[in-house]
């Protein structure tokens, strides 16, 4: 069984690499055969943290991460956190997230991220055309909530 306090401070600690842009160090927070899964994709290994560190950074110059619900169960962290994301052309993205973190000796094993990516499609369209479409398909998934 490992620490809680002592996983919440490397959860810490890989937060904040991804808010430095760290690489190295972010990427050894993992297992050599961890799994990231996000949006219906499931990478592998440490080559799987590359191929989401590259994809992300694609789209987002920076990151603030603000903690909102932490729980550490066993071996188990859950984090609710609200993304603050600066986007290349230097828009700003905020969304709330969950993600479940499983650790093996301190480092993660499996990475499940949890989002509305509709946050993000809206801020990464190109053109008046898209944009609509995203707003309508926005505006469509509310009806009859609000």
């Amino acid at each position: 069984m490992q620490d809680p306090e002592k996983i919440k401070k490397v959860a810490m600690d890989l937060d904040n690499a991804l808010e430095a842009k760290d690489l190295e160090f972010f990427k050894s927070c993992f297992t050599d055969d961890c799994e990231i899964e996000l949006i219906g994709v499931t990478l592998k290994g440490i080559s799987g943290v590359e191929k989401w560190w590259n994809y992300t950074f694609s789209y987002v110059k920076s990151f603030t991460l603000k903690p909102v619900v932490i729980m550490v169960d066993n071996d188990i962290f859950f984090e609710e956190f609200i993304v603050n994301a600066q986007l290349h052309d230097g828009s700003i993205v905020k969304s709330k997230w969950a993600e479940v973190l499983v650790y093996e000796n301190y480092k993660v094993k499996s990475l499940r991220l949890y989002f509305d990516r509709l946050d993000f499609a809206n801020a990464i369209a190109d053109g008046y055309l898209s944009k609509k479409l995203i707003n309508l398909i926005i505006k469509k998934s509310l009806k009859g909530l609000v």
